[in-house]
């Protein structure tokens, strides 16, 4: 793996870099990519895996995906991944203007690199505001990816997040804001993260997952917001690891009674992750689920304290 991170001079934190040190980074990051690659001729043992991580920042994306696709062409790369940082740490620290700049920056690596995005394996994204149609772009050309992760990328606040991939397998979307993500065609996903989503009245679509198995789901849930029932929340599906963790004294699933819907959701399910769980709600949790899942393997579960604040 080839990251940014990795030349950080002693004593600086990712966190508190100047823009001369991060294009000082950038440069080692592009030198290292090219020693690998120009030293590899074609006929040699392939790079099993060229991992490159960098910051969106002139045209050092640029020269990464170029010396990439050239290297993929050639057969000297089996899989490659971009995980491409904005240098930005905290969702706080981004203003619209800033999500918009760099998502724009984005998309002028993107074009300028098509071999390297067509054969690319993992792309990892953060801190973007894309057009309305630059993801369904993206997810189009890169048409080999089996791993994505958007953290804090969207179309827009409250926008609508639509995913059709024929290879994707493992999808992470933590901190965006959308209101509803819809998983319209994914024949080959197996693993899906979802992480703060905004609303809480149908904030999830799967249609066509049918290999999904390991969901893992994390929100923070006010006084006011409504409970979701997993058995309409993951409808459809078939899940055999299943994580959730609560962010706050409000729970934001209500347990059921057995119902067909969630046996037919639970009927593969052998493992269960419940983390910060609100104190009173163990034995609940603990029934709800070993009465649901009839397989299950482990349960584990945390329990916690929360301070009480009303909004």
């Amino acid at each position: 793996m080839i990251s940014a991170l990795d030349f950080l001079p002693k004593g600086v934190l990712c966190t508190n870099i100047s823009d001369d040190e991060l294009v000082r980074i950038n440069a080692a990051v592009v030198q290292a990519t090219d020693s690998i690659l120009t030293r590899r001729n074609p006929g040699e043992h392939t790079i099993r895996l060229l991992s490159t991580r960098f910051y969106l920042r002139d045209d050092v994306p640029i020269s990464i995906g170029r010396a990439v696709g050239h290297a993929m062409a050639a057969h000297l790369v089996d899989n490659a991944k971009f995980s491409v940082m904005t240098g930005k740490y905290e969702i706080s620290d981004m203003a619209e203007d800033d999500l918009i700049t760099s998502a724009r920056n984005f998309m002028l690596f993107f074009d300028a690199c098509p071999s390297a995005f067509g054969g690319l394996t993992t792309l990892d994204l953060e801190n973007l505001r894309f057009g309305e149609s630059d993801i369904s772009n993206v997810l189009i050309t890169c048409k080999c990816l089996r791993h994505l992760r958007l953290y804090n990328c969207d179309t827009g606040v409250c926008s609508t997040l639509q995913v059709e991939h024929a290879r994707l397998r493992e999808l992470s979307i933590v901190q965006c804001m959308v209101e509803r993500v819809e998983l319209k065609w994914l024949p080959q996903l197996t693993t899906m993260v979802f992480e703060g989503w905004l609303q809480f009245q149908d904030p999830l679509f799967i249609g066509h997952v049918p290999l999904l198995e390991v969901v893992s789901l994390t929100n923070l849930a006010l006084r006011y917001d409504k409970t979701v029932f997993l058995s309409e929340f993951l409808s459809g599906t078939s899940i055999r690891d299943l994580k959730l963790a609560f962010n706050s004294e409000k729970i934001w699933v209500q347990p059921e009674f057995p119902t067909p819907c969630l046996a037919s959701v639970f009927r593969q399910l052998r493992f269960v992750n419940l983390l910060h769980l609100p104190e009173g709600h163990d034995l609940t949790w603990t029934m709800y689920i070993l009465e649901a899942a009839p397989l299950l393997k482990e349960l584990y579960m945390t329990v916690c304290v929360y301070l009480k604040i009303s909004f």
